[in-house]
């Protein structure tokens, strides 16, 4: 009788080789193509990121904008928000506006001039995108 229980025990415990190979080979497919699938969100992301930025960086220049009566010059840069600028115009009324100046998702610099060559009342501020370069398709001029 013993031995008949463990012969039956013997045949239905654990996997066999093929049933493992079966599962990862599942699992596998599976995230692979996930994988694949989120190649393209990770484009949008950069995107969105680039906007938010963009527009927390103009809610910034607007708060110096509204304090000094002016944009920061192009030579002062975004940097105006993070140190005050000793070149003119210097602002009367300089508080720190940002900790540091964010780079784009591509790690260059966001790209600011005043007056702006797109918008000659106000300033261009944007991204050159994952190109890296000047060129038509920079990201969102504001």
């Amino acid at each position: 009788m013993k031995y008949r229980n463990r012969r039956y025990r013997k045949s239905e415990a654990g996997y066999t080789l093929f049933e493992i190979m079966l599962v990862l080979g599942i699992i596998t497919v599976l995230v692979g193509s996930s994988i694949y699938m989120l190649a393209g969100n990770l484009d949008v992301a950069k995107e969105r990121r680039v906007e938010t930025d963009l527009r927390s960086i103009s809610t910034q220049l607007n708060v110096y904008e509204m304090e000094n009566y002016f944009f920061p010059s192009t030579e002062q840069g975004l940097e105006a928000l993070v140190v005050k600028p000793t070149t003119e115009p210097v602002p009367r009324k300089w508080k720190r506006l940002l900790e540091a100046v964010p780079s784009d998702p591509w790690g260059t610099p966001y790209q600011y001039a005043y007056p702006g060559k797109h918008h000659p009342q106000s300033y261009d501020l944007y991204s050159l995108g994952p190109d890296r370069r000047q060129s038509d398709d920079d990201l969102p001029r504001k």
